[in-house]
């Protein structure tokens, strides 16, 4: 980490004055597996703590958080703690797919950044976003860059005044190959300006 923050701040100097502003960032960790791809389904398009909340109603319901028990469970179960029709779709198709053996999520973490995003994406519900938040905090890959984000989009319109996507992947390129931790300081900029907290384990 040490040797991406002196990279960046080098390239960036607005990542320096994020630093000097609101202090080092938290790096986002998360356990590989099942459970942190049905998170990241859930966290889709809604704020963290509504997914939370979601996430754990759902952990209550059952009593093993598998894909066995979740491919089972009833859609009337999955509406009963907040799951839309659509998200219950994919996390059953998520299930499936590890079921049948279309999918193992135990060998990704052997497997470059670019297999990873090729084997996922073949997942219904499973999106560039998901698999950009799943590398970064699961795999620790370190050149991530999710444009899919929100956060990420509106922090650089207002850090760097550059407003379409196609010109936020170039003009990210020299934050390469740390894009991950430049991803991390956007975050970091755009939690504290707006006084939020976020606990990334649940």
């Amino acid at each position: 980490m040490k040797e991406a923050l002196h990279f960046l701040t080098t390239q960036e100097p607005i990542f320096k004055q994020i630093i000097s502003q609101y202090g080092l960032p938290t790096i986002p960790s998360r356990p590989q597996g099942f459970e942190t791809l049905v998170l990241l389904i859930l966290e889709q398009q809604v704020s963290i703590d509504s997914a939370k909340a979601t996430y754990l109603k759902l952990r209550a319901k059952v009593s093993l958080f598998d894909p066995q028990t979740l491919s089972l469970l009833l859609d009337e179960d999955y509406r009963s703690v907040g799951v839309s029709r659509q998200k219950t779709s994919y996390i059953k198709g998520l299930s499936l797919a590890i079921l049948n053996n279309e999918i193992n999520i135990e060998n990704l973490a052997n497997k470059s950044a670019i297999e990873v995003r090729q084997e996922l994406i073949q997942i219904k519900g499973i999106g560039n976003w998901t698999i950009d938040v799943y590398l970064m905090f699961s795999l620790q890959a370190t050149d991530v860059f999710p444009i899919g984000d929100i956060a990420v989009v509106n922090t650089i319109k207002e850090l760097f005044d550059i407003h379409t996507k196609e010109e936020m992947v170039s003009y990210a390129e020299k934050w390469s190959p740390h894009r991950s931790y430049a991803t991390i300081l956007l975050w970091h900029h755009y939690l504290n300006k707006r006084n939020r907290k976020i606990s990334y384990t649940y």
